[in-house]
């Protein structure tokens, strides 16, 4: 797993399970750094409000993977609230997956994130949480219907922090007026692909 990226034609193909809230990501590191050999499936981004069903899912996933022929696997998960369970489903099966307790700490660099002490009451959101912060965050909390719920889910915090992968602006607005609607002081950071591009690049 040390292949450079400028030298993958020779290279078998790998099976990423990957979750369905960073597929654009994980394409548009693919694409930028000709990661031709890499072989993408998504598991539901609705998961991540169901963490219990994380673990199992990638176990199947990686059992039809190898179904289908592929020796090389690489999990593109964090541990995504499963409390150690996807850990020791990459162990039981012989993968590796990316580093980090959640996908923000893995966008903002594992080493990065860990040194963020003053932060401990912000709510962060990604790309694709900005985007799909309605259906994500909104929805399921049922705050539409009840937004006096909202305190009582986001007293406790100080700030939203938006950190994005793609400087777009369209989307620090969709961040921005997130922040307003929960409430909170609103920052924005820039953070790119973090360690999604190492762990890709030499998957």
């Amino acid at each position: 797993m040390s292949e450079s990226a400028d030298n993958k034609s020779d290279v078998s193909p790998v099976r990423v399970i990957g979750c369905g809230a960073i597929a654009r990501e994980i394409l548009a590191v693919c694409e930028a750094n000709g990661l031709a050999h890499i072989d993408l499936t998504c598991l539901p981004a609705q998961w991540h409000l169901y963490p219990d069903r994380i673990a199992p899912g990638v176990r199947t996933a990686i059992k039809e993977a190898r179904d289908e022929g592929f020796d090389r696997i690489y999990v593109a998960y964090a541990d995504c609230g499963t409390g150690g369970l996807l850990d020791r489903v990459c162990e039981e099966e012989g993968v590796e997956r990316i580093a980090g307790p959640h996908c923000y700490s893995f966008f903002a660099g594992n080493d990065t994130f860990s040194e963020w002490d003053e932060d401990v009451d912000a709510f962060f959101l990604t790309d694709f949480l900005a985007r799909q912060f309605e259906a994500f965050i909104i929805e399921p909390l049922g705050l539409k219907k009840h937004p006096e719920l909202r305190d009582m889910y986001f007293g406790n915090y100080r700030k939203l922090i938006y950190l994005s992968q793609k400087e777009d602006p369209e989307l620090q607005e969709k961040a921005q007026k997130a922040a307003e609607i929960l409430g909170l002081e609103y920052e924005y950071r820039f953070t790119g692909y973090g360690d999604l591009k190492s762990a890709l690049v030499t998957a």
